[in-house]
């Protein structure tokens, strides 16, 4: 049986972890317009990776707090225990709406949930990438990637970090073979 580097893809709820697995191996992973959807860990083997599409993390319109935080307490359990099995995490953002979000929390005192899973797998040593996803619907891509460096600890510019933050559009294809590549030198397949 050949062993397989494991690829885990985190992000906040609907910022299409499922749509960029998809993209990466061309097979059907459960999605759905609505935060939630994948609620337990799924993987999906390409070659020889394996592809986990972890629950999203952070605020599920219509979720109770109750199950958000326990959610929560699972992924990071899950993370923490599974640590040394991961060859790579890909932190999926949304590259249009992430600097807004930031802003929101930050406002109230608070630490964002994307940043502080980022800081959380660089302090667990876990070999990191951030897909910024859909920027399909970016208007300025080097403002939007720029602000996504500095919040996450990269001093922009991003063209700098093209080794760790990879602009994709899972909707649309774009990034996603720059993304694979990457991948596939993290791991150690190159």
């Amino acid at each position: 049986m050949a062993k397989f580097k494991t690829v885990f893809l985190l992000g906040r709820s609907n910022v299409g972890k499922s749509s960029v697995i998809r993209g990466l191996t061309g097979r059907k992973v459960p999605a759905g317009r609505r935060p939630g959807v994948t609620t337990r860990s799924r993987a999906v083997e390409k070659g020889s990776i394996r592809y986990v599409d972890m629950p999203g993390f952070g605020f599920m319109s219509g979720t109770p707090s109750g199950k958000r935080e326990e959610t929560k307490t699972w992924l990071v359990h899950e993370i923490e225990t599974r640590r040394d099995d991961i060859d790579l995490a890909i932190l999926v953002v949304d590259a249009r709406a992430f600097g807004e979000i930031c802003d929101r929390w930050e406002a109230r005192g608070e630490i964002p949930v994307d940043v502080e899973m980022h800081d959380f797998l660089r302090d667990l040593e876990i070999p990191l990438l951030v897909a910024a996803n859909r920027i399909d619907r970016v208007l300025d891509l080097d403002e939007a990637l720029d602000g996504i460096c500095s919040r996450l600890g990269y001093v922009p510019p991003w063209r700098q970090w093209m080794d760790v933050v990879i602009p994709t559009s899972a909707k649309t294809g774009e990034g996603i073979d720059a993304l694979r590549r990457e991948i596939s030198r993290k791991v150690g397949l190159n």
